[in-house]
């Protein structure tokens, strides 16, 4: 069967902070918000080494920058602030220890009811999420949007449209792999959500936890 390439998102944002970066993160993480010059006097780099780093971070996402009016006639400043990306970036490690316990915890305490409730509960609310930023009406413009979406979040997703008018989603990239315990009910939010945003019935093909390079799914037309 022929295959078109209808879309390829596969750019993910480069989370590589440097040195000099991570220095400053640590300076603002749990601090008041601070000018250039009070970050200057901390790290004490010059004013264009710590511009520079505010300017890769601000892009990242890990710090804000707000503009601060001065009593009086005296010229704005601006404020600097990280923010809650800054924080999960200094645990790296932790983040990938706390989501399985905390999974792992709800399968051993709860009974497979209310975790299927608990799922269902996860998918409502993140398809709601999805479908207040998608304005298209027709399913495949929806699907569209909803990849450009998800690879602006850093997901790796490949759209292409068969022949038969069919459309196969291959999930290259997974934000819920820590999550995976071996039953497989978490990758139940990935399909649910795809459905309801989509609005087409959506079916699971391949999983990467079967051995498949990724997962795959295809969307009836």
């Amino acid at each position: 069967m022929n295959l078109r390439l209808a879309q390829k998102v596969g750019t993910m944002p480069d989370a590589t902070i440097s040195p000099a970066g991570m220095r400053i993160i640590k300076l603002l993480v749990g601090n008041p918000p601070q000018t250039v010059n009070e970050l200057i006097n901390a790290s004490g780099v010059t004013r264009t080494a710590v511009t520079e780093q505010l300017t890769e971070l601000a892009d990242k996402g890990y710090i804000e920058r707000n503009r601060d009016q001065l009593p009086g006639r005296g010229r704005p400043r601006h404020l600097y602030k990280a923010t809650p990306a800054a924080l999960c970036l200094l645990f790296p490690t932790n983040q990938r220890l706390l989501v399985p316990a905390l999974w792992k915890a709800l399968y051993e305490l709860a009974d497979q009811g209310l975790v299927q409730e608990i799922v269902g509960h996860v998918s409502r609310q993140l398809s709601d999420h999805y479908r207040r930023q998608i304005t298209a009406k027709k399913p495949k413009e929806r699907l569209r949007q909803f990849v450009a979406i998800l690879g602006a979040e850093g997901g790796v997703l490949d759209v292409v449209d068969e022949d038969d008018g069919q459309t196969l989603v291959y999930r290259r990239s997974c934000p819920f792999i820590s999550m995976f315990d071996g039953r497989g009910t978490v990758c139940q939010i990935d399909q649910e959500i795809l459905n309801a945003v989509v609005g087409r019935p959506v079916r699971r093909l391949e999983s990467r936890h079967d051995g498949a390079p990724c997962c795959r799914f295809r969307i009836a037309p």
